[in-house]
């Protein structure tokens, strides 16, 4: 089925650019910008609650590097087929093929061990911390896009994806504009940072419940983006694994949330005493 729409988000023209013998792919780049973007937040929330921003950048980057290496990890072991006889490709991330829910497992995991060995708040840092998550995956999203992967279903709405034949799935070979589901989950990632960064800064929730509103959110609308998505190799009732992840989570995180958040002490999040701060300013973020 050819597509006529007067409207379309078209292919990338390319999926990296050269700089003399080096070929940078902008999968990689969209990453390294979240990934700044996520550092930037989290220490301006720090500096805010008085404290010393460098304070939370060990923690950030062993979460980083971990959380790489469980998004990988989890990526490869359901997709262990395609690195059959080419095994060193699992080295080659710039290629796509990061699970989200592996990366944040190990990343948060770690990020809170560190933070723990260092002597830090924990909840108090997870809070400040964790709405850099949902910036990053706003705008390592675009990586998809540049890689023509991870769209949806067939559509004709004028925002629809066009995705050139060398990428279409089997079974999709005759259709030419998907839904980008990588754009939508943008979206939702920028609408969550907001309401996290909203609810932080009005002292809404208990010290360390952002992390479990952060879940519950997100996986509300990775369930919703899994039943469109067309790159899923494992099905149950028409659910993908992803889908039945995001539902135990969702469940999981909302239902901790709920409970946690039935008695609401006073937040108090001013450094402990010997605990090195800064001043703050009067801006929210």
């Amino acid at each position: 089925m050819s597509s006529n729409l007067l409207a379309f988000i078209p292919p990338p023209p390319s999926n990296g650019f050269h700089l003399g013998p080096l070929f940078f792919h902008f999968y990689g780049l969209a990453i390294a910008i979240g990934v700044l973007l996520a550092f930037w937040l989290a220490r301006r929330r720090w500096q805010q609650l008085g404290r010393d921003p460098a304070q939370i950048e060990v923690a950030g980057i062993w979460a980083v590097v971990a959380g790489f290496i469980g998004g990988r990890l989890a990526y490869v072991s359901t997709h262990s087929g395609d690195f059959a006889g080419r095994w060193w490709h699992v080295l080659a991330i710039w290629e796509g093929g990061l699970a989200l829910y592996g990366g944040l497992t190990l990343g948060i995991l770690t990020g809170i061990v560190v933070a723990w060995r260092r002597g830090l708040p924990v909840l108090l840092a997870l809070d400040a911390a964790i709405p850099g998550i949902p910036l990053a995956q706003a705008f390592g999203r675009w990586g998809n896009y540049f890689n023509q992967e991870l769209f949806g279903t067939p559509t004709r709405l004028p925002w629809a994806l066009r995705v050139q034949p060398a990428h279409r799935p089997l079974g999709y070979q005759g259709f030419a504009t998907f839904h980008p589901t990588f754009l939508y989950e943008s979206l939702w990632d920028l609408v969550i940072v907001g309401v996290l960064v909203w609810l932080g800064g009005r002292r809404r929730l208990r010290v360390g419940s952002i992390v479990l509103a952060y879940l519950a959110m997100y996986a509300v609308g990775r369930l919703l983006l899994e039943l469109i998505r067309t790159d899923t190799t494992y099905r149950l009732l028409g659910l993908s694994r992803n889908a039945y992840v995001s539902v135990g989570v969702m469940v999981g995180a909302g239902t901790w949330l709920y409970l946690r958040e039935r008695r609401h002490p006073p937040v108090d999040t001013t450094p402990a005493e010997g605990e090195r701060s800064i001043p703050t300013d009067t801006t929210s973020v």
